[in-house]
């Protein structure tokens, strides 16, 4: 299966209950036509993760993650030998006492004894076509890799000095997010199309909560939508992303509620707010501050 035009990307995304707007459909679907990595930034939970894992399963294609962090080394991100296995091998050959030097060290560098990461499994043919490899957070790796990264990515090939040289026979899918913790070199963004996503605005909000969480009601899904999207422009160490939205929701769903009111937000607060600063701001009449300036805005929009 393949999306043979921007408005196929939106609906097959869609169908994967994730809501994307034109300019993403259009990067989406120019990455995919020209073979070029996705380069996607962004303020953490507006949904970067998401559409790679929405993507696969509307391709019907596998996906592989690898999740940056930092001190991430190009031997962790494409393969490691399995030692214990290894040291197994040496021992039961000493014990028979059959084995020469030269012959078992050949015999332990083989793929019987390689563990692919993600890197390396992206290179490999997969049932059903090229995989989809999310490489998650690459703001969180260092210079090195970075430039290992630039290399593998250039060609779709990865090398191991003990077998050689493994290239894709089809290139894999690519696409790499960052929460902009850092910036990323420009070398590896020019190999990529850009796309910053943002915060989606009130109609779009509202679709992706009642794609993710379709039970809560539409009156519910405003107040929490238009709440929300107010907290959004006060002071906060950490703005609720749309992940905090879906969450927030479906706790309030949990609890039974019908309307959201002051008590309620406030024994709720941590699903949306992961930092006790920014908890303790909206302490006292700051919640209710705001609940009433959203339900103004809805009122007036």
């Amino acid at each position: 299966m393949a999306f043979g035009s921007i408005d196929e990307v939106q609906a097959g995304l869609a169908a994967q209950d994730y809501v994307c707007g034109r300019a993403l459909a259009t990067v989406v679907f120019l990455g995919l036509k020209l073979g070029r990595p996705l380069f996607l930034e962004g303020e953490a939970g507006t949904g970067k993760t998401e559409i790679a894992k929405a993507i696969a399963a509307g391709l019907g294609r596998r996906l592989i993650r690898l999740q940056c962090y930092e001190g991430l080394d190009a031997s962790s991100a494409v393969y490691e030998w399995n030692f214990a296995a290894q040291m197994i091998a040496i021992r039961t050959a000493e014990a028979a006492g059959s084995a020469e030097a030269s012959a078992l060290k050949t015999a332990l560098f083989t793929e019987d004894y390689l563990i692919e990461r993600p890197l390396l499994e992206a290179m490999r043919p997969q049932p059903g076509g090229a995989p989809v490899l999310l490489i998650d957070e690459l703001d969180r790796t260092d210079a090195p890799f970075e430039a290992f990264l630039l290399e593998a990515l250039s060609d779709f090939q990865v090398t191991i000095p003990e077998l050689g040289t493994v290239a894709a026979p089809e290139p894999p899918i690519v696409i790499l997010t960052s929460n902009r913790t850092r910036e990323v070199h420009d070398a590896l963004k020019r190999r990529c199309l850009y796309h910053w996503v943002d915060y989606p605005d009130f109609d779009r909000e509202i679709a992706i909560l009642q794609a993710r969480a379709p039970e809560a009601s539409t009156a519910l899904s405003r107040e929490v939508v238009a709440f929300v999207q107010k907290l959004r422009s006060e002071d906060l160490f950490k703005k609720p992303g749309v992940a905090e939205t879906i969450d927030w929701a479906k706790c309030l769903l949990a609890l039974d509620v019908i309307n959201l009111s002051p008590a309620v937000i406030a024994d709720t607060l941590g699903a949306i707010l992961k930092y006790q600063d920014d908890i303790q701001k909206l302490e006292g009449s700051e919640a209710k501050r705001i609940l009433d300036a959203a339900k103004a805005e809805m009122v007036s929009g």
